[in-house]
């Protein structure tokens, strides 16, 4: 979605960043395939795209736009968001994925 030049963009847009512990990439690998797959489908979800750094093929970086803060809201509270952070967590070298909300500057 395009944002509207005369008024203000409501899209939610951010990145998810992470990186997958040594010997388990083929494992973060499925379970981002399949959970892409899942959200890509949910209602106002815009784009879900996971990509691997070139340099380092280990770290992620999944690029995420959604229609607005409600579709997000969604997002984050579907019945499958918690099983998937749950596996993933002890795949990750972090805690958790980081978080880079990002707004659009023209």
């Amino acid at each position: 979605m395009i944002p509207d030049r005369n008024g203000p963009d409501v899209t939610k847009t951010l990145l998810a960043e992470f990186t997958a512990c040594e010997g388990a990439e083929g494992e973060v690998a499925h379970l981002l395939r399949e959970y892409a797959q899942t959200v890509r489908k949910e209602v106002g979800n815009l784009s879900f795209e996971v990509y691997t750094k070139a340099s380092s093929p280990r770290a992620y970086l999944i690029f995420e736009r959604y229609q607005d803060e409600a579709a997000f809201q969604r997002h984050l509270t579907a019945p499958y968001a918690d099983p998937f952070n749950t596996a993933l967590v002890p795949l990750i070298e972090e805690a958790a994925s980081r978080l880079i909300f990002l707004d659009p500057e023209f």
